[in-house]
């Protein structure tokens, strides 16, 4: 069997948001049950063991950052773990070995301060989580922090504000890789109405 030429990789780690995770995570679960391209969307630790959540919940990897493989998206969440991450420079280090073989590069709520942190959002438009708008303007003052986007695409990154506008990035992935019919037809799937009922 052939590995799928579309492969999307969440990075999880500890203090991760859940639904950083798990919002994209549902998104494009459910395109690849349903699509032709059949893509391959998984999850990896940076040594592939379990991770625990910003609130208390465990996640189990599918692997490790070295055995993840060449990925078409990475999907970087955020969560109180980034602020760790932020001054790691290891794991700077790593996000910028992924950013030159990785053709696309998307964050959640404050995985972008790890990407400005990285050097990746230098002089580009992003976002991130309404609460820390001042630490991404602070993290790399060249960036160009639009305070009202739900999630700002900016050709090969694309960085989407907090928690479940990470939901919205990802309908909106599904529809660039592959169409606006099928990200609706995924939301519809999900039951995903983005009108809050309060």
């Amino acid at each position: 069997m052939t590995e799928s030429p579309l492969r999307v990789g969440i990075f999880v780690f500890d203090g991760v948001e859940a639904l950083d995770v798990v919002g994209p995570w549902e998104v494009l679960a459910s395109w690849a049950r349903h699509s032709p391209l059949r893509p391959d969307v998984l999850t990896f630790s940076a040594d592939g063991a379990g991770v625990r959540c910003a609130k208390g919940l465990g996640l189990v990897p599918d692997t490790s950052a070295e055995q993840v493989g060449r990925l078409t998206v990475l999907v970087h969440p955020g969560g109180h773990g980034t602020r760790h991450l932020m001054v790691d420079p290891s794991h700077l280090a790593w996000v910028r070995s992924m950013r030159a073989c990785t053709p696309l590069m998307t964050s959640v709520c404050t995985g972008s301060l790890v990407y400005a942190a990285a050097g990746l959002l230098t002089g580009r438009p992003a976002t991130t989580h309404h609460e820390h708008l001042d630490a991404l303007a602070s993290a790399d003052r060249s960036v160009l922090v639009d305070t009202d986007a739900r999630f700002v695409d900016d050709g090969d990154v694309v960085t989407s504000a907090g928690v479940s506008a990470g939901i919205d990035m990802a309908l909106h992935l599904v529809a660039r890789l592959e169409s606006r019919a099928t990200a609706r037809l995924v939301r519809r799937g999900i039951q995903y109405d983005p009108a809050p009922p309060v």
